[in-house]
């Protein structure tokens, strides 16, 4: 697939082209921040209310900046290892697997594939629920509007889930990720729009003085919260936190837009800056705002979760900007899953027409090309994302897990061991030292967000019976 980027010198001239002999690259710092803002702005936001909620006002707020000042030094560190051996002008690594690769070898190179991979793959079934929650939610909305609050109004997620799952069907056959533009643009533009709405209703609580108490320290124990049960959500919401300051898997997606001068590392490091400051300063303000307005009683999702009645327009609109972004996003991380996968095939079976052959066709003025194997594999994953989906249809626990399944080996574990590569940084050095213990620390955060998240989840399993489950 890198090939396709590739052009001859006969095709451009020397100023034309890089020198890895593809076309120049115009990116910049601005752009490059733009990118990093619109990737970490998700879904996850929504979540980050009830967080710190779990959490309070002191750690919600330390741990948030702390995550970001981490991933900040580490995503740093990332940029430094755009190129091999030397920052400035080695050779450029396309993608986080190949920075791996070269840095070091293939054994962590099979470990980050599976992580990123994996990872990619469970955030395809997160926003399988997340637009099943959201489309119920408008439809919860509609019943209240009518029928008052206190009406009895739960509908079963399945009908959405596989509903979503038909359109994921359709559009998984778009054969590469360069044909997303214009969907990931407008999941783009959704996704700020209900980062927006969120706050602003949340704002307009507390300035109408109706916010709910809040706390230093959260949720208070007490006859609706056990001890043991308030250690469980703290856990479950710094895997929320995690995910939220998670964007490696297209970092160097990113870089590889830069222009060379000044060097794709300096720029991408001012972009890391902005983008994360920028990303902190937004989601403190979301996560603020809503615990503000609804205190103990804040919901893993203040869009979906029923705080907001009113302007009943305006939260169904926030809604729907939730599933626009939900259609989209879905395609953007399920599109290198589906690369990585045919390319490997097409290697292995080369020779097989219903692996390599194209059928064209045409409807009216549309023509498109049809891959057996394509229509075939996809199908298969997006049905069983779709089952998993509706087995455990749980928000804030699903979320949490990601961020725990990602955040120390992507952003902390294998920058940390690049740049002691890199750096050539001898072993027991104070510096090793350390790095070791910042990795190490990290490591316990995301275990134990995992453990909380794992607890959430079987224990909602047990409390619903599968397939069954009703918002």
């Amino acid at each position: 697939m890198e090939g396709e980027k590739v052009v001859t010198m006969k095709q451009y001239s020397n100023e034309e082209v890089d020198d890895d002999g593809r076309i120049k690259r115009t990116g910049n710092v601005l752009t490059a921040t733009t990118h990093v803002i619109t990737v970490v702005v998700g879904a996850g936001v929504l979540a980050l209310a009830w967080a710190i909620a779990q959490l309070g006002w002191i750690a919600g707020i330390a741990v948030m900046i702390m995550f970001s000042s981490i991933s900040i030094y580490t995503y740093n560190l990332i940029a430094d290892c755009y190129r091999y051996p030397d920052p400035v002008n080695g050779k450029r690594n396309y993608t986080y697997m190949q920075a791996v690769h070269a840095y070091l070898g293939g054994k962590m190179y099979l470990l980050c594939g599976f992580i990123q991979y994996g990872k990619l793959a469970g955030l395809t079934v997160g926003y399988t629920i997340t637009s099943s929650i959201s489309m119920v939610a408008i439809k919860k909305l509609i019943c209240f509007h009518k029928n008052g609050h206190g009406a009895y109004c739960k509908f079963s997620n399945n009908p959405y889930i596989i509903g979503f799952g038909i359109v994921q069907i359709l559009l998984s056959q778009i054969p590469n990720f360069h044909k997303l533009t214009l969907l990931s643009t407008v999941a783009a533009i959704t996704s700020f729009g209900y980062a927006f709405i969120g706050s602003g209703l949340s704002l307009a609580v507390v300035i109408s003085g109706n916010g709910e108490p809040t706390s230093w320290f959260g949720v208070k124990v007490g006859s609706e919260l056990s001890r043991e049960d308030k250690v469980w959500k703290i856990l479950t919401a710094l895997g929320n936190i995690a995910l939220a300051c998670t964007y490696s898997t297209v970092v160097y997606d990113i870089m590889d837009t830069l222009k060379s001068y000044p060097s794709e590392s300096k720029q991408m490091k001012k972009a890391n800056v902005i983008g994360i400051i920028t990303m902190t300063v937004l989601f403190l303000s979301c996560a603020s705002l809503g615990y503000a307005a609804f205190g103990d009683h804040t919901p893993g999702n203040i869009l979906t979760g029923f705080g907001f009645y009113e302007p009943f327009w305006l939260v169904a609109l926030g809604n729907v900007c939730i599933i626009i972004h939900m259609v989209g996003a879905f395609q953007v991380l399920a599109q290198p899953l589906f690369r990585i996968i045919e390319m490997g095939v097409n290697m292995k079976w080369s020779r097989s027409t219903f692996i390599t052959k194209e059928y064209p066709n045409r409807i009216g003025s549309l023509t498109f090309n049809i891959n057996l194997f394509r229509l075939t594999w996809r199908t298969i994953y997006v049905v069983m994302i779709t089952v998993m989906a509706m087995a455990m249809p749980f928000f804030n626990e699903f979320l949490s897990l990601l961020g725990a399944f990602g955040f120390w080996p992507l952003v902390i574990f294998f920058p940390i061991q690049m740049h002691i590569s890199q750096k050539q940084i001898n072993k027991f050095s104070l510096k090793w030292c350390v790095l070791q213990f910042l990795s190490f620390v990290c490591f316990m955060i995301s275990a134990s967000a995992g453990i909380g998240a794992i607890h959430g989840i079987s224990k909602n399993i047990k409390k619903y019976k599968l397939f069954r489950y009703k918002q």
